[in-house]
């Protein structure tokens, strides 16, 4: 039996992972390694390692108005390379056997044989492992990329947590009385950002009613007429295990 995907791909194996997916150049030619890392660091709920920083920065990066982006853009991590279709797997195996070779990932040693290299090794260590392997990099970012989907059937249920992230785009959203009546008038736009089967993002009109219960600043909508007024992007989602996340942005 597989064991849980926590103890599969704990943080240390994680960050790891996702140094041999960085380039050892500036951060702006590393557009697809950033979304892989997205992937995994979103699926294992953002664990702490320098790559997830950067991944979450990036992430919220993207909803920060304006435009609003969709924060994880799977159509540019390609996995197609290391897919192996024939190969039975755990969905928890899965999500990062589609990133990386088994052989390149897990090489020879057992993870409490990675764990014991990892602490070891300083920084100056990793990133010269990282150049060693230039050439899965390279082989990588030759891949085709699908326009707006995954470029593998992520359609099972080890990839809910792809489906889960909704964005809300709070365009603007007004409740207040006027008149000599005081008659409660209530203006709003809001879109809702989502993610189909196979990571496509598409937008469609929403509601303020729609938001999350973790959404602040509307509360009171639709109920005795508070003076409230908001602009905001908020992103929720759910990771691997189920774990509930939020973020939301102001402006």
């Amino acid at each position: 039996m597989h064991k849980p995907f926590r103890k599969i791909l704990p943080p240390f194996a994680i960050a790891l992972a996702l140094t041999s997916l960085w380039l050892p150049t500036k951060t702006r030619a590393q557009t697809y390694p950033i979304d892989c890392a997205i992937l995994l660091c979103l699926s294992g709920g953002w664990p702490a390692s320098a790559p997830c920083s950067l991944a979450r920065a990036e992430f919220i990066r993207r909803i920060t108005p304006w435009p609003v982006e969709p924060p994880l853009q799977i159509w540019r991590c390609p996995m197609g390379a290391s897919h192996e279709t024939d190969r039975q797997s755990s969905g928890a195996e899965r999500v990062i056997d589609v990133l990386f070779h088994e052989g390149d990932f897990r090489q020879s040693q057992s993870l409490p044989e990675l764990e014991r290299s990892f602490d070891t090794k300083s920084s100056d260590a990793i990133r010269h492992s990282c150049k060693a392997q230039t050439d899965l990099v390279q082989k990588v970012l030759t891949l085709r990329l699908t326009a707006d989907r995954a470029d593998i059937d992520i359609s099972g249920p080890e990839f809910n947590f792809v489906r889960s992230i909704r964005v809300f785009d709070v365009r603007y959203a007004s409740q207040r009385k006027v008149g000599e009546n005081e008659q409660c008038r209530r203006d709003a736009l809001v879109y809702l950002g989502t993610y189909g089967t196979q990571g496509e993002f598409a937008w469609a009109i929403s509601k303020p009613t729609a938001l999350p219960d973790a959404h602040v600043g509307l509360e009171g909508w639709g109920s005795n007429c508070p003076s409230l007024y908001n602009r905001s992007v908020f992103v929720d989602w759910q990771d691997y295990d189920g774990n509930y996340g939020f973020e939301q942005i102001n402006y």
